[in-house]
């Protein structure tokens, strides 16, 4: 087992730290993390999970605001964290994502976010960059580093064939056809001003779309449910 938890506690100022859950199947990767939040007066590891079914009950008991997980969590798999970051999310609204994976793959950090990450910084990235990206993610911003970000870019860039909407694109086109601005569409889902343009760009390049209107007439003139939850 690697299960690890504790309690929070005040940091210097008086107030209470950023609470945060570290998921990776290497233990020797969560110490030195842990050595290194433990560091910041604002931040305070609570947990640390080495599998998907370790990071959901941790999660669960635990309540963090942050959970820093890695895309591999096991053999098996060089991203089986994209469907616990799918099932955190679910299972705990409001709680923010941040990916730190080996991987900088275009498809992969595009996936992420589509699994509803708030972020995506990889392993090798500098130790000051990763503490500013993780205090981003918790005042509700998203968080890139260079390479992550360039293959975001690149994805939104590059042409891509029409492919069906997923399930968080659908969400927000639907609060989109009820008028929400990014902003207000971001406080219903739990996502940042900034994931949420991400997901109606990609929304309109799918319906090919020149404004969030078409995008709407687009979507219900091609049978797309509009109404439901």
């Amino acid at each position: 087992m690697a299960i690890h938890e504790a309690q929070p506690a005040p940091s210097e100022a008086g107030e209470v730290p950023v609470r945060i859950v570290l998921v990776d199947d290497h233990a020797i990767l969560r110490q030195g993390l842990r050595a290194l939040l433990d560091r910041e007066h604002d931040l305070q590891v609570i947990g640390e999970a080495g599998s998907a079914g370790e990071a959901l009950a941790v999660v669960e008991r635990t309540r963090p605001a942050i959970v820093l997980l890695d895309m591999k969590l096991s053999p098996a798999s060089d991203h089986d964290g994209l469907s616990v970051c799918a099932q955190l999310i679910k299972r705990n609204p409001g709680l923010r994502v941040l990916v730190l994976s080996t991987f900088a793959d275009d498809a992969l950090v595009v996936s992420a976010i589509q699994h509803g990450a708030c972020g995506y910084v990889v392993k090798d990235v500098d130790a000051g960059e990763l503490v500013r990206a993780i205090r981003l993610v918790a005042g509700n911003g998203s968080a890139f580093d260079a390479r992550s970000a360039a293959a975001m870019m690149r994805s939104i860039h590059a042409p891509q064939s029409r492919s069906a909407l997923t399930r968080r694109e659908l969400s927000v086109l639907r609060l989109v056809a009820c008028g929400l601005s990014n902003r207000g569409i971001g406080a219903q889902l739990y996502l940042s001003e900034t994931t949420v343009k991400f997901h109606v760009r990609n929304v309109m390049r799918k319906l090919d779309a020149s404004s969030r209107a078409e995008a709407v007439y687009k979507a219900i003139k091609a049978g797309v449910d509009l109404t439901s939850s």
